[in-house]
C-alpha cells in the first residue's frame, strides 16, 4: 500500500472555496479504482487553516492513474489560488498487520 500525507496552509479568505474544491476532489478520488481510503482532515492545533488529506492506494499504479486524472489534474491546477504556503507532501509504503 501506498500512504500519502498531503499538508494544505490554506489563506482564510479562501477557505471555503478550497473546502468546496475538495468535496468534489474527494468524492471523486474515493470512486478510483485502487483507492483504499480518502480523507481530508482539518487540525485541531492553533493554526486554524491547515489541513492534511491522507490517502491510502493499493498500489503505486493506483497512485500514477489517480495523478493523471482529470478530478486531480483540475484541483491542481486551482489549488496555488488557495494556498498561504506550499503543499508538504509526504509518501509512505505500508503493508497491512494480521494479527
Amino acid at each position: 500500500m501506498i500512504i500519502i500525507h498531503a499538508h494544505f496552509q490554506i489563506t482564510p479568505e479562501k477557505e471555503g472555496a478550497f473546502l468546496e474544491e475538495m468535496h468534489s476532489l474527494v468524492a471523486a478520488s474515493r470512486a478510483e479504482d485502487g483507492n483504499v481510503s480518502y480523507d481530508l482532515m482539518k487540525s485541531t492545533d492553533t493554526d486554524h487553516h491547515a489541513y492534511t488529506m491522507v490517502e491510502i492506494w493499493k498500489d503505486q499504479a493506483s497512485v500514477e492513474a489517480h495523478n493523471t486524472s482529470s478530478h486531480f489534474t483540475s484541483f491542481a491546477g486551482r489549488a496555488p489560488e488557495y494556498m498561504a504556503a506550499p503543499i508538504d507532501v509526504q509518501i509512505f509504503a505500508g503493508e497491512k498487520i494480521e494479527k
